[in-house]
């Protein structure tokens, strides 16, 4: 994906690490590059959003007890489909 303009990151590097972005596991440069990113590319804080709320709404579900290994298949093969544009089945 890219917006077609330029920045200082480009698009795909910031799509490759939005959930280590989201998780705190980068360095604080490229958290501000990031960030920097974010602010100025529409497409890419549309992206980021979108797996914030995915990562909130998971972490919601699963706050009540373990997770069941078919459960946590199902998840993430749900979440796999979303993000390839699959249609739901």
């Amino acid at each position: 994906m890219s917006c077609g303009n330029h920045h200082d990151t480009d698009c795909q590097s910031v799509l490759d690490r939005l959930y280590s972005y989201l998780d705190g596991e980068i360095d604080a440069e490229f958290h501000q590059r990031i960030a920097a990113h974010l602010s100025e590319c529409a497409p890419c804080l549309g992206e980021f959003e979108i797996e914030r709320v995915v990562k909130t709404l998971v972490k919601r579900s699963c706050a009540t007890g373990a997770c069941t290994d078919e459960i946590r298949s199902r998840i993430i093969a749900r979440v796999d489909d979303v993000r390839s544009g699959a249609p739901k089945s």
